[in-house]
């Protein structure tokens, strides 16, 4: 996947389908965006998402700059779902004072030779956000472009968007998350040493720090999912502190996988929580901090998605 960033100057020199959003969480309304754009390219149309960085809430001051995906979830998401070219076009004072018109002929149409633009109905773009889909299906035939304006997909009776996956990792309800966004909720990155004091137990661990900006559930303990090395294994995760990874009060996510001992510090993984166990808690000594991981482990052998 071709990857263009933090510039305004580029020109495509392919025929594109592309879909545009802000993909804050990539759900299962923006997995239909990706779709329509996929199913072009057996038309000869490149698969181009374009999305704004950093999303224009996060620069108005709108947003606390929690992500539901980093940029490297999203590129490893977007790459694993069929798209060819992925624009994260900068976000700024300049850029986001530029007219709806002179975006979409500048951009879209003459910078990025776009015949096909999938779009969800709430989308807005432009100055003070005045483009919408209206605009979008006035203009696209002029500028030489189909226009499919997705409306916001439904699950259980409510709209499916970033803002409500963003509130069941809030409050740590991991399988209505997954409902929402069609897989589980990911946490990535490259595996860090810890004290080992999880190994001395006779529980190895594999401990990620997130970044900052990632968004994180209720601390606590929970039945998951690590991919490694493209195999999926079954554990069980701790996020939250853990002096086990570092003496420094930072968020960390400490998983112990089953059927696996191998030391892979500084290799990707991914961690897919899929339900709350129990809260977080200080223990009194290291042998009740053993029991408990034997209770938890137990308790994940049992568990069944």
């Amino acid at each position: 996947m071709e990857i263009i960033t933090n510039t305004t100057d580029f020109y495509l020199d392919r025929e594109t389908a592309v879909a545009i959003g802000k993909f804050d969480g990539i759900h299962i309304g923006h997995r239909r965006l990706l779709e329509e754009i996929r199913g072009k390219k057996k038309e000869g149309l490149c698969a181009c998402v374009f999305t704004f960085d950093p999303a224009p809430a996060v620069l108005f001051g709108l947003s606390d700059g929690k992500e539901l995906t980093t940029r490297e979830e999203k590129h490893m998401l977007f790459e694993r779902a069929g798209v060819d070219i992925l624009i994260e076009f900068p976000m700024n004072a300049v850029t986001a004072a530029t007219t709806p018109e002179d975006f979409a002929t500048e951009i879209l149409a003459e910078r990025m030779q776009t015949r096909f633009l999938a779009a969800g109905s709430d989308l807005s773009f432009g100055a003070g956000g005045a483009g919408d889909a209206g605009l979008l299906r006035r203009l696209g035939p002029e500028l030489g472009f189909e226009v499919r304006i997705i409306a916001k997909v439904c699950l259980e009776g409510r709209e499916v968007s970033s803002t409500c996956v963003r509130s069941c990792v809030e409050r740590g309800d991991m399988p209505l998350a997954e409902k929402l966004l069609g897989m589980p909720y990911l946490i990535a990155g490259n595996v860090v040493k810890g004290n080992q004091l999880g190994r001395n137990l006779g529980f190895p661990t594999v401990n990620l720090l997130p970044e900052e900006s990632k968004l994180l559930p209720p601390n606590g303990v929970y039945f998951s999912q690590v991919r490694h090395r493209g195999r999926m294994y079954r554990a069980i995760s701790n996020v939250g502190y853990k002096p086990t990874v570092t003496e420094e009060r930072v968020m960390g996510v400490e998983s112990c996988l089953y059927d696996f001992n191998e030391v892979i510090y500084g290799e990707p993984v991914e961690v897919y929580l899929l339900e709350f166990c129990r809260p977080e808690r200080r223990f009194e000594s290291v042998e009740a901090l053993r029991r408990q991981l034997e209770k938890d482990v137990e308790a994940g052998s049992f568990y069944k998605k």
